[in-house]
C-alpha cells in the first residue's frame, strides 16, 4: 500500500487526490456539524451548496500565464515554501469548517445569503435583478450605539487578541467597544471551531469564533473587521482591475468562494483597491492551492508578498470612518489642513490620521521613534536598519509590531531610485509579511500600502518613486531582522512607479450606504511564532500528506524518518 501511495505522490504530487477522498457534500455536512450551534449555520451551508452548484463547470479553460507572471508565481512560491504563517482560511480548513462558511470565514444570515445568491445569478445571466440596492438594511447593520461584546467559553488567547483588536480598530475611528453581558445587541466571543464571524450588526446576539489556532492579532483584526461590516477586499466588484485569479492553481471546491460582488451590492466610498488590507487574503494557502502556486496575482506582481497583512491599512481606517459617518462632525477646514492624504481624527478634528510612513499632527513629518531622514544624492548610498525584540520569546504573544520609519528625501520634483538590497531573515517569508518585513512607498498615491518584502528571494527588486520623499517602514514583532536599502536620485528624473489612482476625500459629499460593508506583551499564544532557525526544508507538504498522515504514514516504523521528513516535513514534524 505504501509503495503505491508514495509512487502516486512522486508522479502526481498528490494535490488532486483529495477530491476523491470525500465528496463536496460530505465535507460540507462535516463542516456544518461543527458549526450547527450558530443559528445561521444551516442557511450558510445551504448557500454554499447552491453557490457551488451555480459555479460548477464555470472555470474550465485556463490561459497560460505570461512569462512575467509565471516567474512571479514561482518566485513567490519559493519565498514562502515551508514557512509557517497563520491565516483564517488555513485554520478553518485544518478544523474542517472552512468549506461550510462563506469565503472560508463568514457566517451569513438568510437575508445576506439570498442577496448574494441573487447577485451571482444575475452576474451569470440566469435571472434579472429584482431591484437595485446597496445593503437595503443600512444603516440598521451599523453598530451605531457601539459594539457590545461578551466572552463565552473563550480561551485566554481569544480574549487577548479580541481585546487588542478592539483597541486597534477604535484608535483611529469613532467606534466604541464595551464588554456588556446584558446588552440586547452583542457579540459573543467564543472558543468555537475555527476563526469566523458574522458581517455587520444582525440584531440580538451574534457569535464570533476565535478557536484553537486563532490566537493571532491579524486574525482578530480580520474577524472583527467582518463584525464591523467589512467584506473581503478580494471580492470587491472592481477586483479584476487589480488582481487576476489563477483558477488552475485553486482547489476546485473553492472556486465559488472567490467570486466577486457587483456594483449594485458593493460600494467602497470611492476608495481604491489596497493590496495591504487586513481584509485581503494572502496570495496562496497550502490548503487551498492545488499545486503550491499562488492563485491571486496582483497586476503589479511586486505586490504579491503584501497580500495577507496583519497591519491595519490607512484605507481601511478611512472606509470605516466613512461607513460610520465618523467624520461628519469635523469642519471642512480640518480636512484641508491634513497633508499627504491624511484625514481629521474623528475624536479630535484638530489633528490628523496619517497614511503609513507619515506622522505629526498634520501628517507633515516622519513618524516618531527610531529611524531618521536621509538625503539622496546623485551617487549610490545605502543604509542598514535592525528592528525586533532583543530577547525574543517564541512562546509569548508577540502581538505588537516594532516600527522604524525612514524618509529618503531628494530635491523638490526629483525622483528617487530605491533597491531592496538585503534581508537577514531566511524563514519569515509568509503572505502579508505577518511576522516582520520592510515596506517601501514609491507610489503616487501616498495613502496606499507600499510594497512589502520579508524574504531574501526579492533582493535586487528596484523602484523609482513618484515623489521626492520615499518612506521606508521597517517592522518586526519577533526577533531582530536587518534590512539593507540602496538609494540615489534617479539620473534622468525618473519615471514614477505606476500609481494607484488617488481619489480625493470629499467630506461634504453625501456618503451612500455600504452594502458589505509599543512593547510586545508576554501572554501565551495558541500557536508558536516562528523560531530564528536555519533555512526551512524546501519540500512543500502537498495535500496528499494529510491523507498519508490519517493512514498512519508518519508512524510506520518500516519507513525511515529521513524519508518521512523529505516527503511530508510538515505533518510528520
Amino acid at each position: 500500500m505504501w509503495v503505491f501511495l508514495l509512487a502516486y505522490l512522486a508522479a502526481f504530487g498528490g494535490a488532486t487526490i483529495l477530491g476523491s477522498e470525500e465528496s463536496f457534500d460530505e465535507k460540507l455536512q462535516d463542516g456544518f456539524d461543527l458549526l450547527r450551534s450558530d443559528p445561521n449555520a444551516y442557511d450558510t451551508m445551504e448557500f454554499r451548496r447552491r453557490a457551488h452548484e451555480l459555479q460548477e463547470g464555470t472555470y474550465t479553460d485556463y490561459e497560460e500565464p505570461s512569462k512575467d507572471v509565471a516567474k512571479a508565481m514561482e518566485l513567490y512560491a519559493e519565498s514562502t515554501r515551508g514557512h509557517e504563517g497563520a491565516f483564517a482560511e488555513d485554520v478553518n480548513n485544518d478544523v474542517r469548517v472552512g468549506i461550510a462558511l462563506f469565503q472560508g470565514d463568514m457566517m451569513l444570515s438568510k437575508a445576506q445569503a439570498d442577496e448574494i445568491l441573487e447577485d451571482m445569478e444575475v452576474s451569470m445571466g440566469r435571472r434579472k435583478k429584482r431591484q437595485a440596492y446597496r445593503d437595503h438594511k443600512y444603516p440598521a447593520t451599523l453598530w451605531s450605539d457601539g459594539i457590545n461584546y461578551a466572552f463565552w467559553n473563550a480561551s485566554n488567547p481569544a480574549r487577548r487578541v479580541f481585546i487588542k483588536a478592539t483597541e486597534m480598530w477604535s484608535e483611529d475611528t469613532c467606534l466604541e467597544f464595551r464588554e456588556d453581558n446584558s446588552a440586547t445587541d452583542k457579540v459573543w466571543v467564543t472558543d468555537g471551531a475555527g476563526c469566523w464571524s458574522h458581517v455587520g450588526r444582525l440584531g440580538g446576539t451574534q457569535f464570533m469564533s476565535l478557536g484553537d489556532g486563532c490566537g493571532y492579532i491579524g486574525l482578530g483584526l480580520h474577524e472583527l473587521g467582518h463584525t464591523i461590516g467589512l467584506w473581503h477586499t478580494q471580492s470587491r466588484h472592481d477586483r479584476d482591475d487589480f488582481i487576476s485569479l489563477r483558477w488552475e492553481n485553486l482547489m476546485y471546491d473553492w472556486h465559488d468562494q472567490f467570486g466577486k460582488e457587483t456594483e449594485s451590492t458593493n460600494y467602497n466610498y470611492n476608495i481604491t483597491y489596497d493590496y495591504g488590507t487586513v481584509m485581503h487574503y494572502s496570495a496562496v494557502s497550502p490548503h487551498l492551492s492545488a499545486n503550491g502556486q499562488p492563485y491571486m496575482i496582483p497586476h503589479d506582481n511586486k505586490f504579491l508578498p503584501t497580500l495577507g497583512s496583519y497591519i491595519l491599512s490607512f484605507y481601511e481606517k478611512l472606509m470605516v470612518n466613512l461607513h460610520y459617518k465618523c467624520l461628519d462632525k469635523c469642519p471642512k477646514e480640518s480636512f484641508d489642513k491634513c497633508a499627504n492624504g491624511g484625514f481629521p481624527h474623528p475624536r479630535d478634528c484638530s489633528k490628523c490620521v496619517c497614511p503609513s510612513g507619515y506622522g505629526g499632527r498634520l501628517c507633515k513629518q516622519r513618524p516618531p521613534g527610531c529611524g531618521k531622514e536621509l538625503t539622496a544624492t546623485d551617487e549610490w548610498q545605502e543604509f542598514q536598519d535592525t528592528v525586533g525584540q532583543e530577547n525574543y520569546d517564541r512562546y509569548a504573544a508577540n502581538d505588537e509590531f516594532l516600527f522604524c520609519n525612514y524618509w529618503i528625501k531628494a530635491p523638490r520634483g526629483r525622483k528617487i531610485e530605491v533597491i531592496f538590497k538585503n534581508y537577514s531573515a531566511d524563514n519569515l517569508g509568509v503572505g502579508g509579511c505577518q511576522w516582520a518585513g520592510v515596506e517601501i512607498k514609491t507610489l503616487k498615491d501616498k495613502r496606499h500600502t507600499g510594497y512589502r518584502f520579508c524574504s531574501a528571494e526579492y533582493i535586487g527588486t528596484s523602484f523609482v518613486s513618484a515623489h521626492d520623499i520615499v518612506p521606508i517602514i521597517h517592522f518586526s514583532r519577533v526577533y531582530k531582522v536587518t534590512t539593507t536599502i540602496r538609494y540615489r536620485i534617479h539620473p534622468d528624473g525618473g519615471k514614477p512607479t505606476k500609481p494607484t489612482t488617488e481619489q480625493p476625500l470629499q467630506p461634504e459629499t453625501t456618503i451612500e450606504p455600504e452594502t458589505t460593508t509599543t512593547e510586545p506583551t508576554t501572554q501565551p499564544s495558541s500557536k508558536k511564532t516562528p523560531p530564528p532557525t536555519s533555512k526551512p526544508n524546501k519540500c512543500l507538504d502537498v495535500l496528499l500528506c494529510n491523507v498519508l498522515k490519517k493512514l498512519g504514514f508518519c508512524k510506520v516504523n518500516d519507513i525511515k524518518p529521513e524519508f518521512k521528513a523529505k516527503v511530508c516535513p510538515g505533518v510528520c514534524n
